[in-house]
């Protein structure tokens, strides 16, 4: 099983593609972009990435996942990416660019400073 740290790593090479990326928290190191969250590593390793409703039920059916939970609330439109995957640099690359595509094309939020 994946630690955090070692997630964190993948996603923190996965952002290094993206200038305007940086991997953010040190408890649940997360991605945002225009204030709104699009990627996180949870407390047990996991990364979760998010996703427009349509590609996130196709991607959880194919992957047996179900919801993402965190402090007992499902987090709507994130998928948790198998731990098989963190190692398939290629799917993994494709599936985090069109979780940054989805993120990118959302409505930005204020930031609260």
């Amino acid at each position: 099983m994946s630690t955090q740290a070692d997630t964190r790593a993948t996603l923190e090479r996965l952002a290094a593609d993206a200038p305007d990326l940086e991997v953010k928290g040190k408890k649940m190191p997360y991605l945002a972009v225009n204030g709104n969250m699009f990627a996180f590593v949870d407390a047990d390793g996991g990364l979760c990435l998010r996703y427009a409703e349509a590609d996130r039920e196709k991607l959880a059916a194919g992957f047996g996942t179900g919801p993402v939970l965190q402090y007992n609330a499902v987090m709507r439109g994130y998928v948790a990416i198998p731990e098989d995957l963190l190692s398939d640099k290629d799917r993994l690359s494709a599936l985090f660019a069109q979780c940054l595509d989805h993120a990118r094309s959302l409505k930005p939020k204020p930031t609260k400073r």
